[in-house]
């Protein structure tokens, strides 16, 4: 019997209320408090969300408080989310929601992509008709490919190598760095060179939905010690289950038991404990760094539609809560470091 033809895959994930609903770190607060403080010599803002979960890597932080200049949507790592037909369709839907707001979908690995963004910059900078150059920040959450794009930016623009540190993990870019060029200046019009500041990725500071922990935790954008690696993998299979289970055809027949797919990949790459007992969370944390990289199926974790952005778009009253859940959380962390500094100045 082909177990793949009657599999019958989940269309429910269970929701998880004890999952961590905050990610919002000290740099982060200190990133963006930076980032409020330059805006007056920013002429391009480049905000930078993952498109595979193109609603939840958004935000609204941002819009708050680096309102007032122009701005430009890259939607990062577009060769992880699948193409053809349906793609189209996206790009459409997501270019409509943001309108007039500029929208570019990108592989930082693609020229033509690169060269998009390089064009749009150059027109935004010619502009400003500014003869020192313009400056720009990249901006968004922790991990969605904001050094990447600056470095391939660089690459692309002026023909050198890295200038940005990246990573795996969130977190390794932790303060505002120095202007990179990524344009030369034009002798020609007299326009001059376009540089590119690099900040931290900032989180939102409460994450009212759960599974929308369950995508940012999966996409990266927070440690992977913040959410149980089980859950991921968990989450992850069921979202592989609608797309294509037979992508882990080469480990066990198609199943909704996480563990059972979790032991026979344990088996298969021999992560085995002492007495040959499997190592699931290594081989959970191994999982999900395979779909990471395109190896378990490039798909969506977002419901990109018509339906589905209203539907987030009407529950943006929890996203201003989460604002207002900012400002609490900078003033408490605030009066934390004004005693840390009172009983240090006591203690001497």
């Amino acid at each position: 019997m082909n177990t793949l033809a009657t599999f019958i895959p989940r269309t429910v994930f269970p929701t998880l209320e004890s999952l961590p609903r905050s990610y919002y770190l000290g740099h982060h607060a200190a990133g963006l408090s930076k980032m409020r403080t330059m805006l007056s010599q920013i002429d391009l803002i480049i905000e930078c969300r993952d498109y595979r979960i193109p609603l939840t890597s958004r935000n609204p932080l941002f819009e708050e408080s680096l309102a007032g200049r122009e701005r430009v949507v890259v939607y990062t790592k577009r060769d992880l989310g699948g193409n053809g037909e349906d793609a189209v369709k996206r790009h459409t839907t997501i270019r409509h929601w943001q309108s007039p707001t500029k929208t570019i979908f990108s592989s930082h690995r693609s020229q033509k992509d690169l060269r998009q963004i390089l064009t749009h910059i150059k027109t935004s900078s010619a502009a400003c008709g500014a003869l020192t150059g313009s400056h720009l920040m990249i901006v968004g959450m922790p991990n969605v490919g904001k050094s990447s794009l600056l470095n391939a930016l660089r690459r692309e623009g002026v023909g050198k190598g890295k200038a940005a540190h990246t990573g795996a993990q969130p977190g390794v870019t932790r303060k505002i760095g120095t202007g990179v060029k990524i344009v030369e200046a034009d002798e020609t019009t007299g326009a001059g060179g376009v540089y590119l500041l690099d900040t931290p990725g900032v989180f939102m500071p409460y994450v009212p939905d759960a599974e929308a922990m369950l995508k940012l935790a999966l996409c990266g954008s927070v440690k992977d010690t913040i959410v149980p690696p089980f859950n991921l993998a968990d989450y992850l299979l069921f979202h592989v289950n609608l797309h294509d289970p037979g992508v882990y055809g080469e480990y066990c027949p198609p199943t909704n038991d996480a563990a059972e797919l979790l032991e026979a990949m344990a088996r298969k790459t021999g992560r085995l404990q002492k007495g040959g007992t499997p190592d699931l969370e290594a081989t959970a944390l191994w999982m999900i760094q395979r779909w990471r990289n395109g190896h378990l199926g490039t798909f969506l974790l977002d419901d990109v539609s018509p339906e589905s952005i209203e539907r987030y778009t009407s529950g943006e009253g929890s996203q201003n809560s989460s604002i207002s859940q900012a400002r609490k959380a900078g003033k408490e962390a605030a009066r934390a470091r004004q005693r840390a500094r009172r009983s240090g100045t006591a203690a001497e």
